[in-house]
């Protein structure tokens, strides 16, 4: 808690902050408490009402009906299974991390550093729902689907090539497997506990070796991230 006051216990502080918020946003934000709140991960605000959860659960559900109005206007004639694959693809969590940084929210997020854990988690992707969240309530629903196409969709989320992408990343791990006579195994290497929350250490292994191993706050992203990092190491992309 002590952080987040001492960071703006200064007028040039908070100045700083919102110069750096507004080259992100590209506009001046009305409610600058409202986006500190969503650029506050759990590590330095604990209550529901100071850090960005509740913002990234809004944030997810208005950034997925954003993208799903978005594709069933770019494809007129696809059906509802191409759609929902497709929307699936953008807003992978992995995706969304990688657009946070590309984006700079690193540098703005406020999160413990000391935690090592939290360097190589996806608490970015995260927090870029949590600032979804905050433009839909400060702006309204139709500035933020705006800023999200002009923002997100536009110079990060190139439909056309997401179209030939797979979505599951462990099925292409697992096809290379059985045709190559391999079995692919995703084992749990360590579980502890990293700010009050449970961190998985989860790796891919083929024919028992590891061949790549990922953390993270559930078993489900630091497996993906480990499926990712083992079809890289595979030459599998």
């Amino acid at each position: 808690m002590r952080f987040i006051i001492n960071l703006f216990s200064r007028p040039s502080q908070l100045k700083d902050f919102k110069n750096q918020l507004i080259n992100i946003l590209g506009y001046n934000p009305g409610n600058i408490t409202l986006y500190k709140t969503a650029l506050s991960h759990r590590s330095v605000r604990e209550g529901a009402d100071e850090n960005n959860e509740r913002l990234e659960f809004l944030g997810d559900a208005v950034l997925s009906s954003i993208i799903a109005h978005y594709l069933f206007r770019k494809y007129p004639y696809k059906g509802e299974g191409f759609l929902t694959e497709m929307r699936s693809k953008m807003v992978n969590r992995q995706k969304l991390n990688e657009i946070a940084l590309k984006m700079g929210l690193k540098k703005i997020t406020f999160y413990n550093k000391a935690d090592n854990a939290l360097k190589i988690s996806q608490i970015f992707g995260n927090t870029l729902e949590a600032l979804i969240g905050a433009v839909y309530l400060d702006k309204g629903y139709k500035k933020t689907q705006r800023w999200v196409e002009e923002y997100i969709i536009m110079p990060h989320l190139f439909a056309d090539d997401l179209e030939g992408i797979e979505i599951n990343i462990k099925n292409k791990l697992y096809g290379w497997a059985n045709k190559n006579g391999k079995s692919v195994e995703f084992a749990t290497l360590d579980e502890s506990i990293e700010n009050g929350r449970r961190l998985f250490t989860i790796a891919a292994t083929v024919d028992g070796q590891i061949i790549a191993q990922a953390k993270g706050f559930n078993k489900k992203d630091a497996g993906h991230i480990a499926a990712q990092l083992a079809v890289e190491k595979l030459g599998l992309t």
